[in-house]
């Protein structure tokens, strides 16, 4: 069975952050993580070479296939600081509409700049998301 690639490391999440080579995505990185870190209790952890993730659930598909993936994570990418929200959004509805100028994809949220977002919302939507995976085994049909 394969192995899978983005596993989580012995990496610095404060060097990792330090080379991030724009400087306003960099601040917005490391004022995400302290937020994160705030609001989920979990210290930062790296998950392969560009991923910073709080906490961890375990998954396991219908095919036998397992892993592990953080309850919760950011990458300071190129386009956007991107969040994984495993749960994606559903149920969420509120919190979304309060946050202010955001994308989503299923599982992802795509931020421009962390200023003009409503810190407190975001405080919530990762506070609710990590304490509802941290720790989990997820079963999927999935393949």
């Amino acid at each position: 069975m394969v192995e899978p690639k983005t596993t989580r490391n012995d990496l610095s999440v404060a060097d990792f952050l330090a080379a991030v080579a724009d400087p306003r995505r960099r601040e917005d990185a490391e004022a995400a993580c302290a937020l994160m870190t705030e609001a989920t209790g979990a210290e930062p952890a790296m998950w392969g070479a560009a991923i910073i993730g709080f906490g961890t659930y375990h998954y396991r598909y219908a095919s036998g296939r397992t892993g592990d993936w953080p309850a919760i994570a950011l990458s300071p990418r190129k386009e956007a600081l991107t969040l994984y929200i495993s749960a994606g959004f559903d149920g969420y509805d509120d919190l979304i509409a309060r946050l202010g100028p955001h994308r989503t994809g299923k599982s992802c949220l795509y931020l421009k700049r962390l200023a003009d977002v409503d810190q407190a919302v975001l405080k919530d939507l990762v506070a609710q998301q990590f304490r509802y995976w941290d720790g989990r085994t997820v079963i999927s049909e999935r393949q």
